[in-house]
């Protein structure tokens, strides 16, 4: 008996059931106690009847006066209560869990560290929660065993590699060597940004209070200090980030505009509800179709913007995933006068 109460389907049938038994004894009784009289004896009977019946006898008295609350209102008004009662009580029931396994996967997706799901409450329910961790475990392991190839390639593929610019010292040609020595580093900056990317795929930060007006003057500062030329402009008030993934996003942002315009502007737009970060660049653009595209990995565009301007197609691809990560959204518009400005909008919760 108590299996088939262990499941969400038994444990909103039975509390319903209760409900309207309960309800349906109450009116019995009470139509039963302040019901209508019965209907008077014919007038002959009635008259001998009656000169028979001593007046004061209670035996004669078949039920109480009906006070003024006698009627169906009250009995009615129990039934509403009760399954109203009943059913938001089921709606909780059905909902609980739902809600149970919403909270878990959000967590799951800021953290994979989180602490598993409880699996207790209906069948329906524990089965769900005992899923959900098993998908839990197998994504850590599947995230473990992702972090181990990515040694195993770095340290397997760059050992080789060294060795080649090494033996490369040994060859007379001095354009065939040129030629291979730009190959190589073009494989070692593939390497690089890949093992980043994967990188900046598998950290999870916890959010905190960030002066986002210092990282990006912070950001400027140093790029000056490398010769560049970068300005940074706007007040902000501080903000709950993830500061990895945002010092990651504008960063990016900032050395594809000096890559490519060789200066960059980036402002800060305070409101309300968001905060929204410009990076502004005078250089060659990138036309309206192709500036979803950019966002691919390993997309790389012709003419200017290309490999041979030092890019390997990965810098946006993480500027994109880091802003997703923070909550918000980054796209990219032309800049008045020619350019590109990337904007990143990061909500205010």
């Amino acid at each position: 008996m108590r299996g088939r109460f262990d499941t969400l389907f038994g444990r909103l049938f039975g509390v319903l059931l209760v409900a309207i038994v309960l309800a349906h004894l109450l009116a019995f009784a009470w139509f039963h106690y302040y019901g209508p009289p019965p209907p008077p004896p014919p007038p002959e009977f009635s008259e001998a009847f009656d000169e028979q019946r001593p007046a004061t006898d209670p035996r004669f008295n078949s039920r109480p006066p009906r006070p003024w609350f006698g009627g169906p209102l009250v009995p009615l008004t129990f039934q509403l209560i009760s399954l109203i009662i009943a059913a938001w009580y089921g709606a909780k029931l059905l909902s609980r869990p739902i809600q149970r396994l919403s909270d878990a996967a959000e967590r799951l997706s800021e953290n994979l560290d989180s602490e598993p799901l409880d699996e207790s409450g209906p069948r329906e329910a524990r089965q769900a929660a005992h899923t959900f961790n098993k998908m839990q475990r197998r994504i850590i392991e599947q995230v473990k065993q992702r972090s181990r190839m990515l040694g195993a390639v770095s340290h397997d593929l760059r050992t080789p590699l060294s060795r080649l610019k090494l033996r490369l010292e040994q060859i007379d040609d001095d354009k065939l060597q040129g030629q291979m020595r730009q190959d190589l580093d073009d494989m070692i900056s593939m390497l690089d940004a890949t093992l980043t990317y994967l990188h900046e795929q598998r950290t999870s930060e916890a959010p905190q209070w960030m002066d986002v007006q210092a990282l990006v003057e912070s950001l400027s500062e140093n790029a000056q200090d490398q010769g560049a030329d970068v300005q940074a402009t706007g007040h902000c008030a501080p903000l709950q980030v993830q500061p990895m993934a945002l010092r990651s996003c504008v960063n990016n942002l900032l050395d594809n505009a000096l890559r490519y315009a060789g200066q960059a502007l980036i402002t800060l737009e305070d409101h309300r509800e968001q905060l929204i970060i410009r990076v502004i660049d005078h250089g060659p653009g990138i036309a309206a179709e192709q500036r979803e595209a950019v966002f691919e990995p390993f997309f790389r565009l012709e003419g200017s913007r290309n490999r041979n301007s030092g890019g390997v197609g990965l810098g946006m691809t993480i500027a994109r995933e880091a802003a997703e990560r923070l909550g918000g959204q980054l796209s990219l518009e032309e800049t008045p006068g020619g350019g590109l400005t990337a904007i990143i909008r990061l909500p205010r919760i």
